[in-house]
């Protein structure tokens, strides 16, 4: 009797003692799987939007988020919307524009099936290699995710995974930023604003518009934006309308900041922050730790070597792959590039948005052709803005 059981007690035993062990291995299995997942849940959910407008250096900044290891980035979104419905003006699109930002922040993609084909791939999302998410795991297995990866790398190794791999690594990340030029009105954004399962931070990028202009003129390809944005009103030339367009940017611009800023609605606080792309490339490692900081993001030594070799090329750039450049000479090039008439042009439409961002008005031809001239303002205090 005594031996039954002792027998059934071992037996007792190794089952338990199985059962452990199988329990353990799924537990192991399961967090491997998971490992990311669990690995962002331990920090805060935080949306960032880069907010800006078209050849204002956003691309580059998005490339800064893009980069980190914490981040989930996307490059314009809404291209799919303004190519789908492109015989609507931007202020009809917006509404469209904004929910689908917010799909996409809470990491609901199923929000592009109304934009894509039914049979598509992460392939057919915009610019989906400047994503450094979407070029490692769980998205791609050629790299680690913690790697620095070019975009032209990526294109060739990464495309061909299924669509649902977007949204399935989007979930895996604490930070989600999204980088966006077509939006002209702060007002279209304070629903995101004032919902609290998005966090939602907004880093305003602005640039000299004498070299977003001058940057435009290069880009045929901003034609059909263009259209969208002067929403069916009519010019005698079609040189006016680069005008036009350039007038209706720069007005945003500076009403966003205003309104984020200086009225009722300025109550944003820590929750945005304006940076000049001017001041980027002047001093990327100290302004890049500053937009880190703004969205609760640590800065890894590596980062700084990547943005420190990225803005001191020799090379002039591309229009969205980002290479090593002579950033300062990029955002410069305008003053040997554009006719002395397109300045003062540009700087007359442009004069409000001038004044609030801190741009030095030319009042002469020398002074274009003058390198010691810096027509950048300080911004310790707020510049007197023209009414």
């Amino acid at each position: 009797m005594k031996v039954v059981k002792f027998s059934i007690r071992r037996w007792l035993v190794i089952v338990l003692a199985t059962a452990q062990a199988a329990a353990l291995f799924c537990l192991v299995s399961r967090l491997h799987n998971e490992s990311y997942e669990i690995q962002e849940q331990k920090k805060e959910r935080t949306h960032v939007l880069i907010l800006s407008s078209w050849r204002s250096g956003s691309s580059f900044t998005g490339q800064i988020f893009s980069q980190h290891p914490d981040v989930f980035y996307l490059m314009e979104p809404a291209w799919h919307v303004w190519t789908t419905m492109y015989q609507n003006s931007a202020k009809v699109l917006s509404m469209s524009v904004r929910d689908l930002i917010r799909s996409v922040f809470l990491c609901d993609m199923s929000v592009f099936d109304a934009y894509m084909p039914s049979n598509k791939t992460k392939a057919d999302l915009f610019q989906w290699d400047a994503s450094r998410a979407l070029c490692s795991p769980p998205a791609c297995k050629n790299f680690k995710r913690e790697d620095i990866i070019p975009q032209k790398s990526c294109r060739i190794l990464c495309g061909k995974y299924p669509f649902d791999t977007v949204q399935d690594t989007c979930k895996t990340y604490s930070h989600v930023v999204l980088k966006e030029v077509r939006f002209f009105d702060l007002k279209t954004l304070y629903p995101l604003l004032s919902d609290p399962s998005l966090n939602l931070r907004i880093l305003h990028l602005v640039r000299d518009p004498r070299g977003v202009f001058s940057s435009r003129l290069k880009r045929t390809e901003l034609s059909r934006d263009s259209e969208i944005i002067m929403g069916g009103t009519q010019v005698k030339q079609n040189a006016d309308r680069e005008y036009k367009v350039m007038e209706e940017i720069c007005r945003s611009q500076a009403e966003i900041y205003q309104m984020a800023t200086q009225t009722p609605y300025g109550d944003l606080g820590r929750r945005y922050l304006m940076v000049r792309y001017e001041d980027i490339v002047n001093d990327p490692i100290v302004k890049a730790g500053q937009m880190y900081q703004f969205a609760n993001l640590d800065f890894a030594p590596r980062l700084k070597t990547w943005i420190h070799n990225i803005t001191h090329g020799k090379g002039q750039g591309d229009s969205f792959i980002i290479t090593s450049r002579d950033a300062q000479n990029v955002s410069k090039a305008w003053r040997e590039d554009l006719p002395f008439k397109t300045i003062q042009r540009v700087q007359t439409i442009c004069a409000k948005a001038m004044d609030v961002f801190g741009y030095q008005h030319l009042a002469r031809e020398a002074d274009q052709k003058d390198s010691s001239l810096d027509v950048l303002l300080p911004r310790s205090e707020e510049p007197t803005v023209a009414h």
